[in-house]
């Protein structure tokens, strides 16, 4: 049976969703169609997009290439994160265990709470007066 070209993952994180495709190659990672230095220009931002390939020790055998949407550079950065994991289980399931220690699989489900009336911001109410 022949390998199959690429695999697919789907990351999300707060409002970020991430397409990311992996393919047997040098270990070139695109995002957006820019290297992933430039898209994620904090070095915080790029070292957790990468954390599934340094985890699995798979640097240098994919090429990875996103589609990020939505939130900002932190959720886009767990977004891609999250999504290359999935990616990696999916072409090969030995890494599973290596990933779900280091916390890599999960969906983060943190998102920001609605506004509530009446308050200021999502919890906090106006200061309360006695007299």
């Amino acid at each position: 049976m022949p390998e199959e070209r690429y695999v697919e993952g789907v990351g999300r994180r707060k409002r970020a969703t991430a397409r990311v495709r992996l393919v047997p190659g040098t270990g070139t990672m695109v995002v957006n169609d820019k290297p992933v230095e430039v898209y994620f220009p904090r070095q915080h931002d790029a070292f957790n997009a990468t954390a599934p390939l340094r985890v699995t020790g798979n640097e240098q055998r994919y090429d990875v290439s996103v589609k990020v949407e939505g939130g900002g550079p932190s959720g886009q950065a767990g977004a891609v994160s999250h999504g290359l994991a999935r990616a990696l289980v999916a072409r090969d399931e030995t890494l599973r265990k290596a990933l779900r220690q280091a916390g890599l699989l999960t969906r983060d489900p943190r998102e920001k709470e609605r506004k509530k009336y009446g308050l200021k911001r999502a919890r906090k109410a106006p200061q309360y007066t006695k007299r």
